[in-house]
């Protein structure tokens, strides 16, 4: 399994469409990949420009896949207006 934390910060006053795009994002990776297994959205409750991606992926091949998603490609492209800055990307390993 892959673990997968991403870190996205809004654009002062771009925070809600953020959250509009990856409430989007969110469920077409829900409905689209059998092999994600969880991929959930979270905001810092100290500073609301601050957005974090929870991902778990049963394989290698299945974030791969996300990431070659139409769904995906759709909504990075909208990051690029809506993000102060790129995508903090952290990648895990399960261990257990």
């Amino acid at each position: 399994m892959i673990v997968i934390t991403a870190a996205l910060k809004a654009k002062p006053g771009k925070e809600n469409e953020l959250v509009s795009v990856m409430k989007e994002l969110t469920a077409a990776v829900k409905a689209n990949e059998k092999d994600t297994l969880d991929y959930t959205l979270h905001r810092s409750k100290k500073d609301p420009l601050l957005f974090l991606v929870y991902e778990k992926y049963r394989s290698p091949e299945a974030m791969k896949a996300h990431m070659a998603s139409p769904h995906f490609q759709a909504a990075a492209k909208k990051f690029a207006g809506i993000l102060d800055g790129g995508l903090g990307v952290e990648m895990y390993e399960v261990i257990e």
